[in-house]
């Protein structure tokens, strides 16, 4: 009986435009939802940007903003993509490990 109850979802998430628009919320929903617990922790940790004595007076406003925020984009990328994405194609395969690459380095 649970079968037959998903079946029509398995059939939906067969479209490529299903996919993709779900993906696109539930990405949506994760950074509503973590965003402000991440910025919240990062500025409780003050893992902020440090401003120097000689850069220019407008840099002085951005002291103590959290940096580090792509953690939550990438989160908020990598994990509806392995939900919603075929994980056997190369080419996600590739998006996903150059994202988190690039997530590595930047770091």
């Amino acid at each position: 009986m649970f079968n037959e109850l998903l079946d029509p979802l398995k059939n939906l998430l067969q479209y490529i435009t299903f996919s993709a628009g779900a993906s696109a919320i539930f990405a949506l929903l994760i950074s509503f939802i973590f965003g402000p617990i991440i910025v919240r922790n990062l500025t409780r940790l003050q893992i902020g940007e440090s401003i120097t004595e000689h850069g220019p007076e407008s840099h002085h406003e951005k002291k103590g903003t959290p940096t580090m925020g792509g953690v939550l984009i990438i989160v908020a990328t990598i994990i509806p993509t392995l939900i919603f994405a075929d994980i056997s194609n190369l080419f996600i395969q590739i998006i996903c490990i150059s994202m988190l690459w690039m997530g590595c380095v930047g770091f």
